[in-house]
């Protein structure tokens, strides 16, 4: 299925100058490179949005390309310290920056989760991998937000065979992540990442099944 636009888009702070800059040409990348948006379509309105495999800093373009198609308005996880400056702070929340503390005394999950539940809209982009790197440590942060705060996972990357950006069924999280995420793993596979000799799953195989070194 390919994408339609949203009418609704969720409520946010007004864009700064800068940050629309640097959105306009996001986009304007994604439409003259002839990418499009594939999969299980339309999006939920709220869900925790596993972004993976990841692989170069181009793949942040693609998913700011897809959903400006789409229609919607993408969020992500900043450090609070961010946004304390207010031009910094009005450049981070304008490209949907939601700002959380990382100290020991506060529960990340706790936060993100809060804000789900409480927001009518939102879509949480989380790259679970961290790092562009070979990794089979795929953080679990996003399963446990999307656990406590009621909404569904899904998964999502960019094929740059097909020159697409594409998103997988929603997957409920029950509290077994080992399961629950089974069919994650089988959509990745089906991707075509920039890099896939930078791929590992936790099981520490690659794009092609088989175990890799890291």
């Amino acid at each position: 299925m390919t994408a339609t636009p949203s009418s609704a888009l969720p409520a946010s702070e007004p864009m700064s100058l800068p940050a629309r800059l640097v959105k306009r040409g996001f986009v304007r990348w994604f439409e003259r490179g002839g990418w499009s948006v594939q999969g299980a379509l339309p999006l939920p309105a709220k869900a925790v949005v596993m972004g993976g495999p990841h692989t170069s800093n181009w793949d942040f373009l693609v998913f700011v390309g897809a959903m400006e198609r789409l229609g919607v308005r993408a969020n992500y996880i900043g450090k609070a310290s961010l946004f304390r400056w207010g031009p910094m702070a009005r450049f981070m929340r304008g490209l949907g920056g939601i700002p959380v503390e990382r100290s020991m005394k506060n529960d990340l999950v706790a936060q993100v989760s809060a804000e789900l539940r409480k927001a009518e809209r939102m879509l949480l982009v989380i790259a679970p991998e961290g790092t562009r790197e070979a990794t089979r440590e795929w953080r679990m942060g996003f399963y446990r937000i999307a656990l406590a705060a009621g909404v569904p996972i899904v998964p999502g990357g960019p094929d740059y065979g097909r020159k697409a950006a594409v998103f997988g069924p929603p997957i409920w999280p029950t509290g077994d992540p080992d399961k629950d995420l089974e069919p994650a793993w089988e959509f990745f596979r089906s991707l075509v990442p920039l890099h896939p000799d930078k791929v590992r799953f936790p099981d520490g195989s690659g794009m092609d099944g088989k175990a890799g070194t890291d």
